[in-house]
């Protein structure tokens, strides 16, 4: 069985500034403090953002609070789904991505996002994404903290809902960031960086990742990591 991991920020979708404007409503909501500044969000867990934005406004927080966060932001990603549609969009080559990799015999695709589970799912499901997605085999934000363990996370998972081991070599991570690169090197996993966000192709070589591309049009280094072809 082999698996396929997405990233969903800049690597399949990009909302165009409604995802921060969602953070700091809730934000606002859950500290009783205006949003003045945000942490830095590239290849970051949504506690740990919403933990050093409440920081750099010297509030101390906790568990507890992020969850209150958590779900306010699912609320509110549900609420603005056309909103979503209208200003985001899948970024090129995104739905065919996912479909050319549906149609692979024998291969899972799920996701490894800071963003929890809710979130994750309006998301994708605003751009016509989420059908090829086996959501309950994913890491995400409300897991842990760190990138590399939701890896860990989503494996164990897709093995138990598959009842089949899945080796690392069989797996296959596509991210935007370098910290996407890094939680699959950290698993011994082979990665496929795409500079479709913010991350310049040197910065996503220079953490590593053999194999960058700057969007999904080309399906074939995708499909050629998955033994598809050249």
């Amino acid at each position: 069985m082999r698996l396929v991991l997405w990233d969903i920020d800049h690597t399949l979708i990009a909302t165009r500034g409604l995802g921060r404007h969602i953070f700091g409503v809730c934000f606002e909501r859950v500290t009783g403090q205006r949003m003045e500044v945000q942490a830095a969000v590239d290849g970051m867990t949504e506690p740990v953002i919403f933990r050093e934005t409440a920081r750099l406004h010297g509030i101390a927080s906790d568990r507890a609070m992020f969850e209150e966060f958590a779900r306010c932001s699912a609320q509110e990603h549900r609420l603005r789904a056309a909103e979503l549609r209208e200003h985001g969009h899948a970024l090129p080559g995104a739905a065919a991505a996912l479909a050319a990799v549906a149609e692979l015999k024998d291969v899972v695709q799920t996701v490894v996002t800071g963003n929890v589970r809710p979130v994750a799912e309006v998301k994708l499901g605003a751009f016509g994404l989420g059908a090829r997605i086996r959501f309950e085999c994913g890491g995400y934000g409300e897991d842990d903290d760190e990138r590399a363990e939701l890896v860990r996370i989503a494996i164990r998972r897709t093995g138990e809902a598959l009842d089949v081991p899945v080796a690392a070599e069989d797996v296959l991570l596509v991210g935007d960031t370098p910290a996407d690169v890094a939680a699959a090197l950290d698993n011994g996993l082979r990665v496929l960086a795409v500079s479709s966000g913010r991350s310049s192709a040197a910065d996503l070589h220079a953490a590593g990742a053999a194999k960058v591309i700057t969007g999904l049009e080309d399906l074939a280094p995708l499909l050629g990591l998955l033994g598809q072809g050249a």
